[in-house]
């Protein structure tokens, strides 16, 4: 195996964990390209899905440490109501596709890339936080949501970013930010997380994923250049670790580039982030908000527990379990995601009396 190829490998482990721990490494590269063949050969009812090619009015917003932050805006441009959709970690706004796809009538649509993500630029190591996310978002909404009511929807990182956003500026909820959804994310404890280890194993593999991590990230040129040739292993881990379903190989795919296409040393600089993360107290800020709590049954990453963390601290909350669904919960089961996206903002709009 050449030089390319192990960093392959090891980088494709890493990816598909979406930067938590490199888990499943173990199983036998004859055992996954033979899972791989027989998905492909089912055939694949998204094939033709123009998955990454949504696109809206793109423009750029500065953010308080003076770097680009990518965004788009689509949607009806008139109406009152903003929906500002916020991405996890190690993705991009086209982790949005379906609900990009099917909720345009609901306001005016605004994606962005986080920082160091997708087409934004990055800043420097030390403001790879939850919290400079958050400050991040604030420069979003002032810049091209600066008045009207606005429903907020995070995914993963995205839903602690609008935690910490909860934390830095409460006075936006209940006044600019009248609803709120948190999909599949959690306000802490992630170092408790096995991604469905047993706990000892866990623990041991939590505890070796920053040294992990470091390595890849001092041979980030030759790893990046590798994980992009994608490999059948990332296409298992990714398959393992983000869905719950049997979904179709070209999305599988899909979420695989995304997180490929995500630089090694950007996922080890964010890494460290999720162990600091603890936003448990800012969440009753929430309760002046219509709140959405969203999580898949069999999501590893951030598991059922922690969804209900977060409802246990937001009375009124409602709490979505989604059946059969694993981390990327957008993507797998976009419909029930859909529907109660559209109920929470029909629910914020009624608060405000914001027209369509």
């Amino acid at each position: 195996m050449s030089r390319l190829q192990a960093a392959g490998k090891r980088a494709g482990v890493f990816g598909a964990a979406v930067g938590v721990v490199a888990a499943g490494a173990a199983v036998g590269l004859a055992a996954e390209r033979y899972a791989v063949g027989r998905s492909f050969r089912r055939g694949d009812p998204a094939r033709g899905e123009p998955f990454g090619e949504l696109r809206g009015t793109p423009t750029y917003v500065v953010s308080d440490d003076s770097i680009d932050l990518y965004v788009e805006v689509e949607g009806d441009l008139d109406a009152d109501l903003t929906i500002l959709f916020v991405h996890g970690y190690a993705l991009n706004q086209d982790a949005w596709h379906y609900q990009r796809k099917e909720l345009g009538d609901l306001g005016r649509l605004v994606f962005y890339d986080q920082r160091a993500h997708g087409r934004s630029a990055r800043g420097t190591r030390e403001r790879a936080t939850i919290d400079q996310l958050a400050h991040d978002l604030r420069a979003v909404i002032d810049a091209v949501a600066p008045d009207g009511p606005i429903v907020l929807v995070g995914h993963s990182m995205g839903g602690m970013t609008i935690m910490a956003l909860a934390d830095q500026y409460p006075g936006l909820f209940g006044d600019r930010i009248t609803g709120a959804a948190l999909l599949s994310s959690s306000p802490g404890r992630l170092a408790e997380v096995t991604i469905g280890a047993p706990a000892y194993t866990g623990r041991i593999l939590h505890k070796l994923a920053p040294g992990f991590i470091a390595a890849l990230a001092r041979q980030a040129e030759l790893v990046d250049k590798s994980r992009r040739v994608g490999s059948d292993l990332s296409y298992v881990l990714t398959k393992r670790l983000a869905f719950a379903s049997d979904v179709p190989p070209t999305l599988v795919r899909f979420a695989a580039r995304m997180l490929a296409q995500t630089p090694i040393d950007v996922v080890a600089d964010f890494f460290p982030a999720f162990d600091a993360h603890d936003k448990l107290s800012a969440l009753s800020v929430l309760q002046h908000v219509e709140t959405l709590v969203m999580v898949g049954s069999h999501d590893l990453l951030t598991p059922e527990e922690h969804s209900k963390d977060i409802v246990r601290a937001v009375p009124g909350a409602e709490l979505v379990v989604v059946p059969n669904a694993g981390h990327l919960l957008t993507l797998e089961h976009p419909e029930p995601v859909n529907r109660a996206l559209r109920e929470l903002v029909e629910r914020a709009r009624r608060t405000t009396g914001a027209r369509r």
